[in-house]
């Protein structure tokens, strides 16, 4: 009989863009096994798998899968926000061939990854003095889109990572200028959520916010205004990336006072990396900690910076794996 820790299961990660999928042996990811898919270039989940295992020749094993969307998950099926794609535990089940399986959101298996990445792809952002802090942990993704998961600890195998729609919350207004700022990207969905402007698009709507005050209403995609941080040669390149910096770290600091994450926040994604070279500079911290009579406490949460390109496929092995193994 084949253990938890040596199965073989199918484990992908599902974008808007692109989706990753491999074979894990346990835990573990077997990162040889790792493809990248365009997404436009199939018509669903299903026939893309199809295609890896038909390349594969080892997944005809492989008993048990997982994958991750970037989506709401409800009743063991997922949709994807910015892709018309669903998927539904059944349809996994015949496009795997296995028996065991599961439909997770993208920020839960960044959750369940946590305690199994390498050491050198987590970076400390805020620190609290303690070198390894117990507790329960947050992860926040900020990339495409914004959401964040709680993962509550009861020691590995055994850990519970709750599903949220987090960026779809209001956005925080502190001071008239944010008013402003929160008066103009509502206009795009008639509410301003979180979303509309910690992800890339966001940080192209402050820069065109910034634009509109000036009144040049000149218009950047957000790698251009990552790449203009290089030189500072863009002064609302610059403000834009300040005010996002801001934003994210007043953010992260209300989900901490809601979710207590004694054991660290972790930010994943890949506006959480362009950004994070200048987070310090840009007031990341201090935003963070600026909760009036709770800014002692908030000195509590430490903040990481996760740098893993296949965490969410090895949350997704650690899922299986715990999963089996507490059964």
């Amino acid at each position: 009989m084949t253990s938890a820790t040596d199965r073989l299961a199918l484990v992908a990660d599902i974008g808007g863009t692109n989706t990753r999928v491999a074979l894990a042996r346990g835990a573990i990811v077997e990162t040889g096994t790792v493809r990248r898919f365009r997404n436009a270039d199939h018509d669903g989940l299903a026939p893309l798998l199809s295609a890896y295992l038909a390349d594969s020749s080892e997944g005809a094993g492989c008993t048990a899968a997982c994958v991750a969307v970037a989506g709401p998950v409800r009743n063991g099926r997922g949709s994807l926000t910015n892709l018309d794609w669903t998927i539904d535990e059944e349809t996994l089940s015949r496009a795997a061939g296995a028996d065991d399986v599961a439909i997770l959101n993208d920020l839960q298996a960044q959750g369940h990854a946590l305690g199994r990445l390498a050491v050198d792809t987590v970076t400390p952002l805020v620190s609290t003095g303690d070198a390894a802090a117990a507790g329960d942990k947050l992860v926040i993704g900020v990339g495409t889109g914004f959401n964040a998961a709680a993962v509550h600890e009861e020691g590995l195998p055994r850990r519970l990572v709750t599903p949220s729609e987090s960026g779809h919350a209001g956005l925080p207004v502190r001071d008239e200028r944010m008013l402003r700022l929160a008066r103009f990207v509502e206009t795009a969905h008639g509410f301003p959520a979180i979303e509309d402007v910690l992800s890339g698009r966001g940080l192209e709507r402050i820069h065109a916010w910034l634009s509109d005050e000036a009144g040049t209403r000149a218009t950047h995609d957000s790698r251009a205004i990552i790449d203009d941080l290089a030189d500072r040669s863009d002064a609302t390149a610059t403000e834009a990336v300040r005010v996002f910096v801001r934003l994210l770290g007043e953010v992260a600091g209300d989900l901490a006072l809601i979710h207590l994450p004694f054991g660290g926040i972790y930010l994943v994604g890949g506006m959480a990396r362009a950004v994070a070279p200048v987070a310090q500079e840009f007031g990341f911290a201090e935003a963070f900690h600026a909760k009036g009579r709770f800014a002692e406490f908030m000195q509590a949460f430490p903040v990481s910076l996760v740098e893993d390109d296949y965490a969410a496929l090895t949350g997704c092995a650690s899922h299986l794996a715990g999963r089996a193994t507490t059964a």
